[in-house]
């Protein structure tokens, strides 16, 4: 058999949250060469015998100390010289969770553990700004045609919080009368028949993502 010289894997994830009206992604600051002190997005090498998957989760949590996540598989990432260190290949993810005052902690070889909002966003290490880019257009084209945007959210909302989650991550503004017909019409969303009270208006009836949507058709097109 010919002996083949193999490139390393590795796995990155993307980590998305909606906070403080922003759009904003978990970035750790590397406390090793290559790019030591640089930012970047959490990852490292699949062990051998490790399941891809696991190895994106086990990352995710060893760096950045974020457990329970919604992970999906992004796009395979292989330019020989993307890695200082040798060819290296990045299977890349993106993950999705709720702003609900997540602990973060740095790992063994990671110096500090932060979000950063995706329009400021520090200059990172390896190929890593490719790879984030890559990840906000996947979550824009998403929205069209899954329930994704909901992982963003918490389990109960109103719909104005909805909505202006689409609105941050889309990057524009949605018109309110149409966004809430469409979205009421393809059957995605339950009322709870609990209200939140907050301002001088009348309490906002909260919401939930339907157990009985189907979110690759009942989703699809809220938005014009």
């Amino acid at each position: 058999m010919t002996e083949y010289k193999n490139p390393a894997l590795t796995v990155d994830v993307v980590i998305f949250c909606l906070r403080e009206q922003k759009l904003q992604t978990l970035l750790i600051k590397r406390g090793l060469e290559p790019f030591e002190g640089k930012w970047a997005i959490p990852g490292g090498f699949v062990r051998y015998g490790e399941d891809i998957d696991d190895a994106a989760l086990r990352e995710l949590g060893e760096e950045t100390g974020v457990h329970s996540v919604y992970l999906e598989q992004l796009y395979t990432f292989g330019a020989p010289d993307r890695d200082p260190r040798g060819h290296t290949v990045t299977v890349a993810y993106f993950a999705l969770i709720p702003d609900e005052n997540l602990p973060l902690q740095a790992g063994t070889d990671a110096a500090e553990a932060a979000w950063h909002t995706m329009d400021e966003l520090p200059e990172l290490a390896f190929d890593h700004q490719t790879i984030v880019e890559y990840a906000h257009e996947r979550l824009r084209y998403k929205l069209e045609y899954t329930s994704a945007g909901f992982k963003l959210l918490p389990r109960e909302f109103t719909l104005t919080e909805l909505q202006t989650a689409y609105e941050i991550v889309l990057g524009e503004k949605l018109d309110k009368r149409n966004f809430r017909r469409r979205l009421l019409e393809a059957n995605v969303v339950e009322k709870t028949g609990q209200y939140r009270s907050g301002g001088e208006g009348r309490p906002a009836m909260l919401y939930r993502y339907s157990a009985e949507a189907d979110p690759e058709v009942k989703a699809r097109r809220l938005y014009p």
